[in-house]
């Protein structure tokens, strides 16, 4: 059974929300002796190359996890900055259509309501990959493709 959290906890989180910012991140759970081997390397030698990437601000670890930070996605040529596909699909195929998006690379995606049925976030990187699947889709019958200039907050 899950243990509720405290009023103090519940404050705590609160204020760690409002004074934080939003930021993109990778987060990747993985132990630091499987991603050696991965590499190829000792785990001294891993722990010198993240410690670096960590000095440099392009990663933060802790126990269990590494986060790729947005400076690190900059500093791989990754904009950081999101890409919007709109998408409008068939009533008669949505359950179809929406399993095949899960399939899809994106960042995120969401069901909304107006005059589109979903809201897909992905990297500039993967816009052209991602509209080429989707127009395979049976029952994507538009989408409109959104690209972010900078950002205002």
């Amino acid at each position: 059974m899950e243990e509720a959290p405290t009023r103090r906890s519940v404050q705590l989180l609160r204020m760690l929300y409002e004074k934080g910012k939003y930021i993109n991140t990778y987060t990747l759970i993985v132990k630091q002796d499987e991603l050696a081997k991965q590499l190829g390397i000792s785990r001294q030698a891993l722990n010198v190359h993240l410690r670096k990437l960590r000095d440099l601000k392009y990663i933060r670890t802790g126990r269990g996890f590494i986060d790729v930070t947005e400076k690190g996605l900059n500093m791989l040529g990754i904009s950081s900055a999101p890409t919007f596909i709109f998408i409008k699909v068939s009533p008669h195929k949505r359950t179809y259509a929406y399993e095949k998006v899960k399939e899809l690379t994106a960042q995120r995606a969401f069901r909304i309501t107006g005059d589109v049925d979903a809201v897909l976030i992905v990297e500039r990187e993967k816009l052209d990959e991602v509209l080429k699947k989707l127009s395979s889709i049976d029952g994507i019958q538009d989408t409109k493709s959104y690209v972010t200039i900078g950002t205002i907050k």
